[in-house]
């Protein structure tokens, strides 16, 4: 009997193939880069054959073999995908586990409110949760190893559906005793001259940040925050100013911190918060059922007066 691969070898290789680099392979995988080599190189010797062409240089080049089998590795975990969800579909719904991935400019704002009413909600749900990166998150859902993802957009999102929630407005945030304290709203002119505080690269809150902004805030930047609570300190000390999400900010990001906000003038900026899963999954009726709990949520904390 021909040997079959297991699942999580077949990650493997589809991981490696759209990483191009074992490290973020392996991190797209949940699992360490030992762990991820030594699973290929099972995979090779049960078919014995070769996949990777090793000899060729230190990043991971396939062979045409391996070309051909990332392809169909893609089609095998994308079925063995339909075939769970059709089966957590047929139960009641929204029941058993639930992987879900969100953003880090999101959870921590969110989850606190949001968790309860799930629980209250859904009591036969089983709910896991994953912080991380959009680009990873997106990995691990592509792969099968996450359901559901809240995140930002706007986002490339590949092949996932996207149903929007709720749109997420920025606010300026400034230092105490800054010259912006007591104005209902400042114009954009007088913000281009503030130093900009950003997330360091990998947040999407980043980008959104910069497309809210003139291009004459593209400038080099000399420190950035690996969160919005840092940021937030950053902007404390003095370093700066910053856009930050009304989210964030309605759930408390500046108790404590003496930071204030303003709104910006003649910019539209903000983001809209979403739910994505797997194009086709057979529990997409079940996840457009939660969308309006979660816009719900993202709605339910009280407005902030910036004055």
């Amino acid at each position: 009997m021909a040997y079959l691969p297991t699942p999580q070898q077949l990650r493997y290789l589809v991981m490696l193939a759209e990483k191009g680099h074992f490290g973020r392979a392996a991190s797209a995988c949940a699992v360490s880069q030992s762990t991820l080599s030594a699973g290929l190189l099972a995979l090779e010797r049960a078919l014995d054959s070769q996949i990777l062409d090793r000899a060729v240089a230190k990043h991971p080049v396939f062979t045409p073999l391996g070309q051909e089998l990332v392809v169909k590795a893609r089609a095998a975990l994308s079925a063995l995908s339909a075939i769970a969800e059709a089966a957590d579909a047929a139960r009641a719904p929204m029941s058993g586990p639930l992987r879900l991935g969100i953003i880090p400019t999101i959870g921590p704002f969110l989850l606190p409110c949001l968790m309860p009413q799930l629980r209250e909600r859904y009591k036969a749900l089983r709910l896991f949760l994953r912080e991380d990166l959009t680009e990873r998150l997106l990995d691990q859902l592509d792969a099968g190893l996450l359901d559901l993802v809240i995140l930002a957009q706007p986002c490339a999102c590949g092949r996932a559906e996207v149903l929007p929630l709720a749109q997420d407005d920025f606010l300026v945030a400034f230092p105490p005793g800054h010259e912006f304290t007591g104005k209902r709203s400042i114009g954009g002119a007088e913000f281009v001259s503030e130093q900009l505080l950003l997330l360091e690269d990998g947040h999407c809150l980043r980008e959104h940040v910069l497309a809210a902004c003139s291009t004459d805030l593209k400038r080099e930047q000399k420190f950035a925050a690996t969160s919005l609570h840092t940021l937030i300190q950053m902007v404390a000390g003095g370093l700066g100013v910053t856009l930050v999400p009304k989210l964030a900010v309605d759930a408390g990001l500046l108790s404590g911190t003496g930071v204030q906000t303003t709104k910006l003038e003649g910019v539209a900026g903000g983001r809209s918060i979403a739910l994505a899963w797997r194009a086709g999954s057979a529990r997409a009726g079940e996840f457009q059922t939660l969308a309006p709990v979660i816009a719900a949520a993202c709605r339910s904390f009280p407005d902030y007066d910036p004055g």
